[in-house]
């Protein structure tokens, strides 16, 4: 017989179709082998619901709970009050905390993975349950970015978020038999804020799917084969992402139009907010897609991948998933946290708009530069079959 764990999610762990989403998802696989999976999570878009019973087919045990984000952002504010971080009330429900204690009294549990750390509060309650805590990036140090790039009140805001969350994540770490991040950078990023914890901190890379992203299976061509097309991809919606595109497209892109005009750029994600939108409107040279069904033809047959973020933590799968498809990619420094580059890779990276249009454009140029090196160094570098063993081996060890 198995043994019995508690996965508790921030975000429904499917469809893998987003950085946390891809990364709890491959988990869940890979625990669902050895483990009988009681797994306690959020749905957070309608459209995700008809994927219950997918997760239902690798667990013993499925508990989706619907997250209204106006609503939850509203219910984030008792935070003000209670003197906590505000992603705490923003994932607190009733309804899952009564069956994570029906579920641990009912099965005996005394084990849990936690993916995100507002998720421990639901297990506050249990001292003698063998905790590890997957945090995947520091996101306390995430809000002090935000708070940065921002003008006040939402600066104070976020400063505020990144002290209360840190203290909360440390308290997790103490109590925690092993606390994971996405890379080995960000486990020494956290245990430079949290040295009490130091010896319990360590990582577990994300990967990548090199079976479905593969460049060579057979994709339908989704742009004009007479432009020269620059692909970003990504939740439209994140706000990281949003300043990624915007930064491109306003200061980089009409350097490369300039000496290329018919170069296209185009942003293929889910729920382009109003400020992504307004950049096809006003340059015709960029094509925002909305959500695309399969984002891999769009990366299969892009010219160029670009990952200008200025806001990143931890390993950008978009990064990974382009290298597997044996893309070129210009990335920021940001992006390529977590992501040591080889010396043969066709890559760049760049952070002011001169460099970043100036290697774009040298890339474009060169488009029979490219060898499998790409693609190799994911499949050696970034699997997940790899990941999973290390996390069932932290997992053993608590």
């Amino acid at each position: 017989m198995k043994p019995k764990l508690l996965y508790l999610v921030h975000r429904i762990p499917y469809p893998p179709n987003k950085g946390d989403k891809i990364r709890s998802y491959h988990f869940l696989r890979t625990l669902a082998a050895e483990y009988e999976i009681f797994l306690g999570t959020f749905i957070d878009d309608p459209d995700d619901r008809q994927y219950v019973d997918t997760l239902a087919g690798l667990c013993n045990q499925v508990c989706c709970i619907n997250l209204e984000p106006r609503l939850a952002k509203v219910q984030s504010l008792v935070g003000l009050l209670t003197n906590e971080a505000l992603s705490l009330p923003y994932y607190r429900s009733a309804r899952l905390q009564t069956w994570v204690d029906d579920t641990i009294r009912e099965q005996s549990i005394d084990r849990a993975l936690i993916f995100s750390s507002p998720m421990a509060q639901y297990v506050a309650g249990y001292p003698s349950l063998k905790v590890v805590a997957d945090f995947v990036d520091v996101d306390s140090d995430k809000w002090c970015q935000y708070a940065l790039s921002k003008t006040w009140p939402a600066s104070w805001i976020y400063r505020r978020e990144a002290e209360k969350l840190l203290r909360f994540e440390r308290r997790i770490a103490a109590r925690a038999k092993a606390t994971l991040f996405v890379s080995e950078q960000e486990a020494d990023l956290f245990k430079s804020l949290a040295p009490e914890s130091a010896e319990k901190i360590t990582f577990v890379n994300n990967g990548v799917d090199t079976e479905r992203f593969d460049p060579a299976l057979d994709y339908q061509r989704p742009f004009s084969s007479d432009k020269k097309s620059i692909v970003f991809t990504g939740a439209m919606d994140y706000w990281a992402n949003v300043d990624a595109v915007k930064w491109f497209a306003e200061l980089v892109l009409p350097l490369i139009t300039a000496k290329c005009p018919e170069v296209r750029f185009y942003i293929v994600g889910s729920k382009p907010a109003r400020e992504v939108l307004q950049l096809a409107e006003n340059d015709p040279a960029v094509v925002v897609t909305g959500r695309v069904d399969d984002v891999r033809p769009y990366v299969a047959y892009a010219d160029l991948i670009v990952a200008p973020l200025r806001i990143a933590r931890g390993i950008q799968n978009k990064v990974l998933e382009a290298l597997a498809m044996n893309k070129p990619v210009v990335a920021s420094s940001a992006a390529m946290e977590g992501i040591p580059p080889e010396q043969d890779l066709h890559l760049a990276i760049a952070d002011t708009p001169d460099d970043y249009a100036e290697h774009v454009l040298a890339l474009l140029e060169n488009q029979t530069g490219c060898s499998e090196a790409n693609r190799r160094y994911v499949r050696n570098c970034f699997g997940w079959v790899e990941s999973g063993r290390r996390l069932l081996q932290i997992l053993a060890g608590a």
